[in-house]
């Protein structure tokens, strides 16, 4: 009988694999009720081609604003806008669903 050895790599690929199924597993069973939109109000301190800085009191928040703007951002949004955002935290960012602006309008819809 051929005895099958694992090389490192590949037991730990395994073992990340494994992790990855079950922290999907856990996220892909939570409940829609305990989704996590959040509204956050300030001012723009910096913009990029899908997403700004905002800063929210004493925070500065790195938005994603992809799903809104796509890759045009910095033709709806200038430094010094205050804006209201509504999203939920990713990975460090802010990710963001809607766009609305001090007069109630849409932004980059």
């Amino acid at each position: 009988m051929m005895k099958l050895s694992l090389s490192p790599m590949v037991t730990i690929a395994t073992g990340l694999l494994s992790t990855a199924t079950l922290s999907l597993a856990t996220f892909v069973n939570l409940p829609a009720a305990q989704a996590n939109d959040d509204s956050l109000t300030g001012v723009v301190e910096r913009v990029w081609e899908d997403g700004f800085r905002l800063r929210v009191g004493d925070r500065s928040i790195t938005t994603d604003t992809w799903a809104v703007c796509g890759d045009s951002t910095r033709q709806h949004v200038r430094v010094d806008d205050r804006l209201t955002v509504t999203g939920e935290f990713e990975f460090g960012e802010f990710d963001v669903f809607a766009i609305v602006d001090e007069a109630g309008q849409e932004v980059c819809q």
